[in-house]
């Protein structure tokens, strides 16, 4: 195992890395921005953000740009960095910036300008000196905003960091990848502007190896396969963000949610079932009002009382605790719930199941006692543990928040918790990262990302501890001595939600499921009418054996039927013929192994079940 220190050393050279790799790409929407500008007058400027794996510009243009615009703005890019330009940072008066982006016409920058608090240092970066009298290539700075400044050179209004010279780039190490139309400050009722995606990376190599691991990506989208499979889909008519669960996703997802339910009752855990709505007095007293408001649905008027629909679970739980009045034997209490729950989101930021409006949260909540912290912490790692590696994903990345400056609670009880997680985390043997400083106000907090088949990263199991919530709703308990003191609160999820987790899945998959998973997981496939009623015999018994199973009855040639049987990703398919008939057997393949040849009936059902327990292959 990796002791702490050793992982601290490592998580400070990863972040050295990516705080190179943030300045490279940030680099880079300054000469996305100039190119463009050089290239197409007229264009104004608004926000040039680094990505996770890249970066983008909104651009406002009287041009629409496209892919051939883009093969242009990539030349003039690498003019740019072939020159090995200096990026040089020069410190502003608010007032003096002002008026130099208003003479430019530079709308957008004034706005974001103005968004600066009053007390902020401002700073603009320049790409080559606005000192110097000659360039390696004058024709690089004939645009606009450079013309109003220097001939010499081009500015961006930007906090940095940045890189030291355009050089650093290597010239073949970025991409610019697409144009989308993005809405000015993510409003739909503001301008819709232009917006460049680009990558950048430091090889060409890695450049190479984030584009293959891209077009994979692509390939595997959950929102062209669960089209393509028919699992689910987004209804516009019903409002954006909104998941309608067809019939073979609708399986999967049952399939989900009882190994769940009966993983969660096995681990003695009691289910609860919340309303979706409450009086927005509740959701004053948690302070999700407060804090929270902008990610809330409109208040609804019930007989002239607000009513919320829920954000969160943790409130229903926290009302069902206090239901009764609860001693220090009785703890700890572990309830939870797949509850729906309902976040406002912007409609630019709506991402088929990854980001909705309204998705179903596994959530958990487990109230105790300070000393049973680190044991109910490590029940919790063992159990996701399970359930994630049932569903195929062995490979963590850690993470261990600690406290920030603003947060609530005392010393003493921050540091129990912090060292209870840390215990519990050492107990697993798992190595992880400290993110010092990185917890939520209320208390520590693990977080655990997954990673999937081509080695994506993603954030989905979440375990915090909370000293507020116990303290806004003066939650109690009876100690040994007779007082009143208050329960820990532990919240943790293990999917974070069923509509993302079954994205997730349809991608690490591309849509083909294991058997254990799969919504059909053996079609017949007759290869003529005279054998159909053996068919439907055999379906028949593989029903009331607990199996998922389909006849084709569409009357194609057998070619035609594994055809269909293929693009639907059936994991074993069983054509009969009169030779089956005769035999009372079935002529099996699967997608994974293959021909397995002909078997009887209660040979084949025997193997499916003995896959389907073990959650492996057949």
């Amino acid at each position: 195992m990796i002791m702490v220190s050793s992982v601290i050393q490592s998580q400070g050279n990863l972040q050295q890395q990516e705080e190179k790799l943030a300045r490279l790409r940030h680099t880079c929407t300054h000469i996305l921005a100039m190119a463009v500008q050089k290239l197409f007058p007229g264009t104004r400027v608004a926000t040039g953000p680094v990505t996770e794996t890249g970066f983008f510009y909104d651009f406002d243009s009287p041009v629409s740009f496209t892919p051939e615009d883009l093969e242009k703005i990539t030349v003039q890019m690498r003019r740019i960095i072939k020159a090995n330009l200096p990026i040089i940072r020069e410190e502003v008066q608010r007032q003096e910036i002002l008026e130099e982006i208003t003479s430019l016409g530079e709308g957008y920058k004034a706005e974001i300008l103005d968004r600066i608090p009053s007390d902020d240092v401002i700073t603009r970066y320049f790409i080559g000196s606005p000192d110097a009298v000659v360039q390696p290539e004058p024709s690089l700075f004939t645009v606009a905003q450079g013309d109003a400044v220097n001939k010499n050179c081009w500015w961006d209004l930007c906090a940095g960091p940045h890189i030291n010279f355009t050089g650093e780039i290597h010239p073949k190490a970025f991409k610019l990848l697409n144009v989308a139309g993005a809405y000015w400050q993510g409003d739909e009722t503001k301008p819709m502007l232009q917006r460049i995606y680009g990558t950048a990376w430091e090889t060409p190599e890695d450049l190479q190896a984030y584009l293959k691991q891209r077009e994979e990506a692509l390939r595997r989208d959950h929102r062209k396969l669960g089209q393509d499979l028919n699992l689910f889909s987004i209804q516009e008519d019903a409002g954006g963000g909104l998941v309608f669960w067809h019939p073979k996703g609708a399986q999967i997802r049952h399939i989900i949610e009882d190994y769940w339910k009966r993983s969660h009752l096995e681990a003695d855990y009691q289910l609860l079932y919340t309303p979706h709505v409450a009086n927005l007095e509740l959701w004053k007293t948690s302070g999700h009002f407060d804090f929270y408001r902008e990610n809330m649905f409109d208040s609804i008027d019930v007989e002239q009382q607000a009513y919320q629909l829920k954000p969160m679970n943790c409130p229903f739980h926290v009302l069902t605790y206090k239901h009764e009045l609860h001693s220090y034997r009785e703890l700890p209490i572990r309830v939870c719930e797949l509850g729906t729950v309902y976040r406002y989101e912007r409609s630019g930021a709506l991402h088929g199941l990854m980001r909705v409006r309204g998705f179903t949260q596994d959530d958990a909540h487990i109230f105790c006692l300070p000393e049973q912290i680190a044991p109910e912490i490590l029940g919790v790692l063992n159990l996701t543990e399970q359930i994630l590696s049932d569903f195929g994903f062995t490979d963590y990345e850690v993470n261990l928040s600690t406290r920030p400056e603003k947060s609530v609670g005392n010393d003493q009880v921050w540091e129990l918790a912090t060292a209870a997680l840390k215990e519990a985390l050492d107990s697993k043997g798992w190595n992880y990262i400290i993110d010092a400083g990185g917890g939520a106000f209320y208390g520590p907090k693990i977080d655990i990302k997954i990673k999937d088949a081509i080695g994506r990263s993603w954030q989905c199991s979440t375990i915090q501890v909370d000293f507020n919530l116990p303290e806004r709703f003066n939650m109690e308990y009876v100690a040994s001595e007779g007082d009143r003191q208050r329960p820990i609160m532990i919240h943790r999820a293990i999917f974070g939600s069923l509509e993302r987790f079954f994205g997730i899945l349809i991608e690490n998959y591309a849509g083909d499921f294991p058997l254990w998973l799969a919504p059909v997981q053996i079609r017949l496939l007759p290869v003529s009418d005279d054998v159909r009623e053996y068919a439907k015999s055999v379906a028949a018994i593989f029903k009331k054996a607990g199996i998922r199973v389909e006849v084709d009855n569409s009357g194609e040639r057998l070619g035609k039927q594994i055809r269909t049987a293929e693009l639907a990703k059936i994991p074993v398919v069983a054509v009969i013929g009169k030779k089956e008939v005769e035999n009372q057997s079935l002529s099996i393949r699967t997608r994974q192994n293959g021909d397995l040849g002909v078997l009887t009936t209660d040979e084949i059902l025997s193997r499916l079940q003995e896959a389907i327990a073990s959650k492996e292959l057949i």
